[in-house]
């Protein structure tokens, strides 16, 4: 019976962080150890000006499925085979959410031979930034419901208050709560709810952030809510900015753990990409691209998402310029995207997979739009058969597209040593990197962009209610920004059951609420929700630890 991947993380005798610290060229005096194997990184003491930038590769991958794709682990068997072949290469990864941990799509740390570890420190509390950004969003609604119970000096509307409580874990009974109840000491009785914490304003912030004054400046542009007479209240109004930025003066230091391999990786936020942009912090990724001259990051679920936000919000923002796109794809998710159910993907079905490649070429399409040069990496499994593979191969030669069969889950970095020499050929070419629309056009319009070139929709239909809100957001100026689409990651449409690459279908934006903190517009579309659940089974309820501390069943 083949190893877990916890199996495998256990297996891995650690080297001290001081060690892969070393390795990345962090001198001792920025090194900040959270125990004996993970440590944050004080990048003001590392001297970085003046150091020209490494080369950004951003693994992406088609839409997730039941089947698996393994977009984490190819980053990180991509980068120890970048190592290997003598490239100095540092990676720039996302936190795992607790909720998803616990509920059922698992951690975010790579898998089989191609993993990050402490895989079990960071997949729960890992070094408390998580904590620290539930406690400011939390601390902001303290100070909220404290103000209008006070005396109300704003004029806050109550039942317009649009920040809300954060909470790290899959907890759908929280979406829609009721506080203040019962005696008139509890506070003002109003309607509130909870989003998950890597789905806040406070997530997005720190992970669009320059530094820490950045990023008090972004809480005090956060909008709280509105007056009685319809005008916006800002945290810069309430003045308690200061007192949130300070609760993150750890948390904006990326932290440094290690592959299995010991080589370097910054860990630093973790924005969903269904229901946030999705991507790691810049300060982890510019600074990891003054110290190597590889640094590889991922997005998010499919191109549709992640990496349409990853190009059009943070490389914007940031002024980041990529130098290449690895796609990720297995053959069973393919096969699955081709109509084959989850249960009979272990048996060949070349044509399931021929039709499965629909949803592939509409990813390499968006990542085309963009102008950058690509690699389609096939995440290959054991019972991937001869013929499919073949007929894969043929596939992407027939239509142009550049391919490397990557087996880094069993063998790690040696398994993507091909994919590895491609990808730095393909950092060689000149591109023409640019984002997919002008952030002075109107949000109808950005919006209506993003639907048609990357989901492939026909259109966009607005409620009344989304209307409404973009003629406010229009009055009031906040027009001007990119757009944070929330939509199923299932999909390229708006609806979870629809595979593959369908046609002439609209997306409906049903809500749009102003991020003016992270600096962009979030359009909720179809059933998305802020605030997961956990499934019938959830992941928890195998998990287990033994008198020595011993996990079990984290994977």
């Amino acid at each position: 019976m083949p190893k877990t991947d916890l199996e495998i993380a256990q297996e891995c005798v650690l080297e001290p962080i001081e060690n892969i610290a070393a390795k990345a060229n962090i001198p001792l005096e920025a090194v900040e150890p959270y125990g004996k194997t993970k440590a944050k990184v004080d990048i003001h003491s590392l001297n970085l000006e003046g150091k020209e930038d490494g080369k950004l590769i951003l693994v992406t991958a088609i839409n997730p499925t039941k089947a698996g794709e393994g977009k984490s682990t190819t980053t990180v068997g991509l980068a120890d085979a970048l190592n290997k072949i003598n490239k100095n290469t540092l990676i720039a990864l996302r936190e795992p959410s607790l909720g998803p941990v616990f509920g059922l799509k698992g951690g975010a740390t790579g898998g089989g031979y191609a993993q990050v570890v402490p895989m079990e420190d960071i997949n729960l509390h890992f070094t408390g930034d998580m904590h620290a950004i539930t406690t400011a969003n939390n601390l902001l609604c303290a100070i909220i419901d404290n103000h209008m119970y006070q005396g109300n000096e704003l004029n806050l509307d109550p039942n317009r208050i649009t920040f809300k409580r954060c909470l790290d874990m899959n907890d759908r009974t929280l979406r829609q709560i009721e506080i203040g109840q019962g005696s008139k000491v509890n506070g003002i009785e109003r309607t509130d709810g909870f989003n998950i914490t890597v789905a806040s304003e406070i997530m997005a912030s720190l992970c669009l952030a320059d530094d820490l004054m950045d990023l008090k400046k972004r809480f005090g542009n956060m909008l709280v809510g509105w007056t009685y007479d319809n005008n916006p209240v800002y945290v810069h109004d309430l003045g308690c900015e200061g007192a949130m930025a300070m609760v993150m003066k750890d948390a904006i230091k990326p932290n440094l753990v290690q592959t299995l391999e010991h080589n370097p990786v910054f860990i630093h936020g973790g924005p969903f990409a269904n229901i946030a942009h999705g991507c790691n912090s810049v300060i982890a990724t510019k600074t990891a691209l003054k110290m190597a001259d590889y640094v590889i990051t991922e997005a998010g679920f499919g191109a549709d998402l992640g990496a349409e936000k990853f190009l059009d919000i943070k490389c914007r923002m940031a002024k980041l310029h990529p130098n290449a796109v690895v796609i990720v794809a297995t053959i069973r998710a393919l096969k699955q995207h081709g109509g084959v159910a989850y249960e009979d993907l272990g048996q060949e079905n070349v044509q399931a997979l021929l039709d499965g490649c629909a949803n592939l070429a509409k990813h390499i399409d968006t990542v085309k739009q963009f102008g950058l040069p690509y690699i389609v990496a096939i995440n290959q499994f054991i019972n991937d058969t001869d013929a499919e593979i073949a007929a894969l191969e043929n596939w992407c030669q027939e239509n142009g597209h550049l391919l490397s069969l990557s087996q880094v889950w069993a063998k790690g970095g040696e398994g993507a040593i091909d994919l590895a020499q491609k990808v730095v050929e393909l950092c060689d070419q000149e591109n023409n990197y640019a984002p997919l629309y002008d952030t002075n056009d109107t949000i109808e319009h950005k919006i209506e962009t993003i639907a048609r070139r990357v989901y492939g929709a026909d259109g966009v239909e607005f409620t009344e209610e989304a209307k409404e809100q973009i003629a406010l957001f229009n009055k009031f100026g906040w027009d001007k920004t990119p757009i944070c689409m929330a939509k199923t990651q299932m999909s390229l449409s708006d609806d979870p059951k629809v595979m593959g690459a369908p046609k002439g279908f609209t997306i409906t934006v049903r809500e749009l609420r102003p991020s003016l903190g992270a600096g962009f517009i979030v359009a909720l579309t179809g059933k998305v929700l802020t605030m997961p659940g956990l499934p019938k089974v959830p992941s928890a309820l195998n998990m287990d630890i033994d008198v020595n501390g011993k996990i079990t069943g984290l994977f």
